[in-house]
């Protein structure tokens, strides 16, 4: 076969970055292992995201809780990206972090320069959102709190959730359908509105 005539492959058309795009601005979607961040960079990204998703094993099982997420068959192991034009010079960048403790000394490099955060929580598991957001408050990064409401996860009132995640009243809650383009649009949106608030 004759490799020289076959044409150079890189990104189509679509994903190419504006020539016009002078400024980007760097968001991070962070939660515990199966609350559906990958999905949601996904949903949200103008490009084919890329992802780091590796085929779950049994050696894993003695070292991941899967407990409510046990027909989980992937996992992210390094990081998702996506990305959104917002206008002809500003463009945002997703970071989606993997789940599992075990990969959390990849957050150091991730976090650099961040805006803000995105906490992707379960009301089925809340207790795996406790540690992330104990490692973004001692960080600093301001953050949003969005609920993806799986089909069988129960529904609490605003107020209980943010009792029982221990919230200050100004950090949003927010509900989305991390499958949904518009839903993962509207708490990015919330997000860059709460760190309007806090700018102004």
């Amino acid at each position: 076969m004759d490799f020289r005539s076959s044409e150079p492959s890189g990104p189509s058309g679509t994903d190419l970055l504006p020539a016009t795009a002078a400024t980007a601005v760097k968001v991070v979607i962070v939660g515990g292992f199966g609350v559906g961040k990958t999905t949601l960079v996904g949903s949200v990204s103008e490009i084919r995201p890329l992802t780091t998703e590796e085929t779950m094993t049994r050696a894993g099982v003695e070292v991941d809780d899967v407990t409510g997420v046990e027909r989980k068959t992937s996992t992210t192991v390094a990081m998702d990206f996506g990305r959104i034009t917002i206008s002809d010079e500003l463009v945002l960048y997703l970071f989606g972090t993997p789940g599992q403790q075990r990969f959390w000394f990849l957050w150091n490099g991730l976090f650099e320069g961040a805006l803000g955060a995105v906490v992707l929580v379960d009301t089925r598991r809340l207790e795996v959102s406790f540690d992330v957001i104990g490692r973004l408050e001692e960080r600093g990064v301001p953050f949003v709190v969005a609920v993806n409401t799986f089909p069988e996860s129960p529904s609490h009132p605003i107020d209980d959730l943010r009792a029982a995640l221990d919230l200050p009243d100004e950090v949003p809650i927010v509900a989305c359908d991390a499958r949904s383009r518009e839903a993962s649009r509207d708490v990015l949106l919330a997000l860059m509105r709460y760190l309007y608030s806090l700018s102004s």
